[in-house]
């Protein structure tokens, strides 16, 4: 592997990698970032790279990391104000008595979001994986909510095929989220 991979990286996993970034940063810009970061990671690291995993999965690795270490730097540069302005600001946020003017929103539960995301990526996965017709049919029905009328019409396909391919992405979403842990059990 030379450095010259980069290029053939970014080409191949570079779309996929960016969507994992702005899934998890909710920010183009920031999503660009790390997509970077990691490329630039991965070149200094390649001589590390021993194969046991395949090249996306490795990428992704490192995109992770360079996720938790963006959203760490953000929370460390989110400074305390610094001038008289500033600080008016924040006798805006307290009452006299030192209490919050507006009570804090509830954090909702931090484990669910976390297992949330983690189905939201395996959804994604599974998804890349689908024929691009049967991702399109699938994801017209399921994510747009459309009926197969309009599906038809959009695609140019007729009920049954609509149908057939509707039936045959979902098996293999079902499969596929099996595979990867999220598969319920049968009663």
């Amino acid at each position: 592997m030379n450095s010259l991979d980069a290029h053939a990286w970014l080409a191949d996993h570079g779309d996929y990698l960016f969507r994992v970034a702005r899934r998890q940063l909710h920010s183009d810009e920031l999503a660009e970032d790390a997509v970077q970061e990691t490329l630039l990671a991965a070149l200094a690291a390649q001589s590390r790279y021993a194969g046991d995993a395949s090249l996306r999965t490795w990428l992704t690795a490192i995109l992770k990391h360079k996720i938790v270490d963006l959203i760490r730097r953000q929370v460390r540069e989110t400074g305390l104000p610094r001038d008289e302005d500033d600080a008016e600001a924040v006798d805006l946020l307290f009452q006299q008595d030192g209490h919050w003017a507006e009570p804090l929103k509830p954090w909702g539960n931090p484990q669910a979001e976390a297992e949330l995301g983690q189905l939201r990526r395996v959804l994604d996965e599974c998804a890349d994986r689908l024929k691009p017709v049967m991702a399109q049919v699938f994801s017209l029905r399921e994510v747009a909510g459309m009926e197969t009328e309009e599906i038809c019409k959009e695609l140019g396909i007729t009920p049954t095929n609509c149908w057939v391919l509707l039936h045959r992405a979902r098996l293999f979403m079902r499969e596929c989220l099996t595979l990867n842990g999220f598969g319920g059990t049968s009663a």
